[in-house]
């Protein structure tokens, strides 16, 4: 087995940074770092990378999917809602995977007069089968229905609600219709 001496190892491999283009900073630390940061993911946005598709609306249906699956579709997409709304769905669809797994959407007054807008005010799970690849979650008014406002809806992923299990927020506005 034959050895270079250090010298040329050091010759060689400075000529191949020197090649690639890439050096190193003045501190010493690959000139790399921090060129391209990956943007920061805003969970107060719908959430993205898992859900193909996600909003709301005032009702679902099943239809039959071209794999004879059952997917669940929205009716009536909107973010307003009148205030005698039964119920206001959160209709998605996911992209495939190999695990089942659960999505929450928990509900909260954000702009609503007289309500704490860290008080829970409605919440849903559904359970996502590995052939499943739509669902709904459905939020129910409080008693007294749904008064005028601003709510937003957590969406976490996972099998428990905890801060690493957000995705993403959804928003919709609940006011009388013309």
């Amino acid at each position: 087995m034959h050895s270079k001496p250090a010298g040329a190892f050091q010759l060689i491999l400075t000529l191949a940074v020197l090649w690639t283009g890439t050096g190193l900073a003045a501190d010493g630390l690959p000139d790399l770092q921090d060129k391209n940061p990956l943007p920061s993911y805003d969970f107060d946005k719908p959430p993205e990378g898992l859900f193909r598709a996600i909003q709301t609306a005032e009702g679902f249906e099943e239809e039959l999917g071209f794999r004879r699956t059952h997917e669940i579709v929205p009716v009536k997409p909107t973010d307003v809602f009148d205030p005698s709304t039964p119920a206001v769905y959160i209709v998605f669809s996911v992209f495939p995977h190999y695990q089942a797994y659960q999505v929450f959407g928990i509900c909260y007054p954000e702009k609503v007069t007289g309500l704490d807008p860290k008080t829970v005010i409605a919440q849903d799970t559904m359970y996502l089968a590995l052939e499943d690849e739509t669902g709904y979650v459905k939020l129910t008014p409080p008693a007294g229905g749904w008064k005028p406002g601003q709510y937003k809806v957590e969406i976490h992923v996972g099998f428990a609600v905890n801060e690493l299990s957000l995705t993403g927020t959804m928003r919709f506005t609940v006011m009388a219709k013309p």
